[in-house]
């Protein structure tokens, strides 16, 4: 009875499967060996090796025939490591940072087009901002996420725009590309953004880019309150304590070299 190509979830399955076991063994493994191992067929086997190989995930040794990992796996361990670096380094900054301002402070990352929190410190008090570890947020109506485009190419900024829209979260949100790309020109100027009630009226934001050490900005941090918490008089004064603490934790990025190559 012939066999039939699995599908392309077992395909994946199957795939995650053979890392996993290759990496179990420092010796690495042969076809014959991981179909045997993992019961599959040896054509199903070789046709997943052979695309691990061609990505870099897996090597092949040319006399033995033995797979063992490739360097791609470490640059992706690379850059996971270096997302638990910056939010292991900012968190005393961003402690610091809400004791100064009395804001609940982000740390946000670009994530296929969106921003996510990757660590947040709650300001003292009983009322406490709705957000979380993993939230993902929109990157034209926050501040945070105003940031982690305002330094990306045009295109590439153009192409996560046509991909995620401009949705309307109020009536301030910015939902023009023109407009919202004047506005990213204005945070390079400035070197911060504010959020004005642009995506949750009522609420408004304030955020800077973390630099890594090859003069790429990696990250945002930003504080978030309520309008009387965070008014126009006080500002100034947020802003700069806000850009502060992003020139601390990205001068302990350098000092480090967390990051250097996200």
């Amino acid at each position: 009875m012939p066999v039939t190509d699995p599908s392309p979830a077992t395909a994946v399955e199957r795939a995650l499967t053979i890392l996993e076991v290759v990496a179990g063994r420092r010796e690495g493994l042969t076809n014959s060996e991981l179909s045997r191992r993992l019961e599959i067929p040896k054509s199903s086997a070789s046709y997943i090796l052979r695309a691990l190989e061609r990505r870099g995930y897996l090597r092949r040794d040319a006399e033995s025939g033995r797979y063992q990992l490739g360097l791609k796996i470490l640059s992706l361990g690379r850059d996971v490591q270096a997302t638990l670096d910056i939010a292991d380094i900012a968190q005393p900054f961003m402690c610091a940072l809400v004791e100064r301002v009395h804001l609940t402070s982000h740390l946000a990352l670009l994530d296929q087009g969106e921003a996510v929190y990757v660590e947040k410190v709650d300001a003292p008090g009983f009322f406490k901002v709705n957000t979380w570890v993993g939230r993902r947020m929109f990157v034209h109506s926050t501040s945070v996420g105003k940031v982690l485009l305002a330094w990306r190419p045009k295109e590439e900024v153009e192409e996560i725009l046509r991909a995620q829209g401009l949705k309307k979260r109020t009536p301030k949100t910015i939902t023009g590309i023109t407009r919202l790309m004047a506005e990213l020109e204005t945070v390079r100027r400035n070197g911060y953004a504010v959020d004005d009630e642009e995506n949750s009226l009522g609420a408004r934001c304030v955020a800077a880019p973390i630099y890594d050490p090859a003069g790429n900005v990696i990250a945002a941090l930003g504080v978030s309150g309520t309008l009387t918490q965070m008014e126009e008089a006080q500002l100034v004064r947020i802003v700069e304590a806000v850009k502060e603490a992003t020139r601390r934790i990205s001068r302990q990025l350098v000092r480090t070299g967390a990051a250097g190559s996200a």
